[in-house]
């Protein structure tokens, strides 16, 4: 059997689709293991069968991928706020990322990012730190409340990672529709403005002494500026160097390498073309800003990334998988150290948006479908004599 996928000609950025032996790439195919989930944005594993999972237009639950049961999370924060029942196009509100504490084993400890309300202002992005007890959380901390509180529900960021620091690393989106709603000082590019960033603290909230300076009156734990909405991050297992998807505006969606202290330009600069055509952005010292590791032709919308380090896919070994929201995308990224080597867009005869691909402990890969009956699906590898899964 031979198996069809796009590959991405790095050389022009122009897509060939092209027929490729077995013995060259591994047959990929999708299995739904779990479905039922309203709109699922994040999947956490306990073990290989339990896992958290964050439902944007629902609630924390525990899941069992062999009894297939779900359990709702008691004690979330009351100020949650969602898209349910929004009228208008494009709200972003809901509940977000959830990642275990590297010490989860000892601690119980969990982070959960989520779009907070408050009554007759507004929405921001929320993080928190909570224990796990059984199945409710307890001793709830507040991590980043990133005001200001504004009318405005979309692009709130959300995305967070455990470096190989054991620091944690969280993105918080510019929260803006138009870009002729920007302030002199654009917010992305504001470092007393605590959105279009990203920020790194201790895993209990406090901000290490090696931050990047930003100035005197920078946010504190200011890590990088000049973003627009980064949904993802993800660690790079063999070289420890943190990843970040971008989402653009027309085109301009974005994978970057996160460095201290860097400035990735938004809205001065980008790979897409702005919303708001009669709006003119500041100009910045191009040798001041940190360009992207790879940008697409088209709109992506690019969320919850992952490195894969399983066995099941050999040949996959330490490659980056990114899905979109835009035209269901999955795509699959061979990278040497730091260098994207070649793009290849994986199952486009069966689209679906997705939010997250996520490795499991025994290092299984999993994506969440984007839907109001939100699906966990494993992809697997093929028979390759029966053209049946394993």
């Amino acid at each position: 059997m031979r198996c069809t996928f796009l590959i991405l000609c790095l050389s022009c950025l122009g897509c060939v689709q092209k027929e490729i032996p077995d013995t060259v790439l591994p047959l990929p195919q999708k299995e739904i293991v779990f479905s039922g989930l309203n709109k699922p944005w994040s999947i956490a594993f306990l073990s290989e069968q339990e896992a958290l999972v964050s439902e944007k237009n629902g609630s924390l639950v525990l899941v069992n991928l062999g009894a297939k049961t779900k359990k709702v999370i008691k004690g979330f924060p009351t100020d949650l706020t969602d898209s349910i029942g929004v009228v208008h196009f494009g709200d972003n509100s809901g509940m977000y990322e959830v990642i275990t504490h590297p010490n989860f084993d000892k601690n119980q400890l969990i982070y959960v990012s989520y779009a907070s309300k408050k009554p007759g202002v507004g929405h921001t992005t929320k993080f928190i730190r909570a224990k796990l007890e059984g199945d409710s959380l307890t001793a709830i901390q507040n991590i980043l409340l990133a005001e200001p509180y504004t009318k405005d529900d979309y692009h709130y960021g959300g995305g967070m990672v455990f470096g190989a620091d054991e620091k944690l690393y969280l993105t918080v989106g510019e929260r803006l529709f138009w870009e002729r709603d920007e302030p002199t000082v654009p917010i992305a590019q504001d470092v007393q403005d605590t959105r279009g960033k990203i920020f790194r603290f201790n895993d209990d909230g406090s901000i290490p002494h090696d931050n990047p300076d930003f100035g005197e009156n920078a946010v504190p734990g200011l890590y990088a500026i000049g973003l627009r909405n980064s949904q993802g991050i993800a660690l790079q297992p063999d070289t420890n160097v943190l990843w970040f998807t971008e989402h653009g505006t027309i085109q301009g969606d974005e994978i970057n390498k996160l460095e201290a202290g860097a400035n990735y330009g938004w809205p001065s600069s980008t790979t897409g073309k702005l919303r708001s055509k009669d709006y003119t952005p500041p100009k910045l010292d191009e040798n001041m800003l940190t360009n992207p590791i790879w940008f697409w032709p088209h709109t992506v919308a690019p969320t919850g990334l992952c490195f894969y380090t399983g066995d099941e896919f050999p040949q996959w070994k330490n490659n980056l998988f990114v899905p979109g929201l835009s035209r269901g995308s999955l795509w699959r990224f061979r990278i040497e150290e730091t260098t994207i080597k070649s793009a290849e867009e994986l199952f486009i005869d069966d689209r679906v948006r997705s939010r997250k691909v996520r490795q499991s402990p025994d290092g299984k890969l999993y994506m969440l479908t984007d839907e109001e009956d939100g699906k966990i699906i494993r992809i697997k590898p093929m028979h390759k004599s029966s053209s049946k899964p394993e």
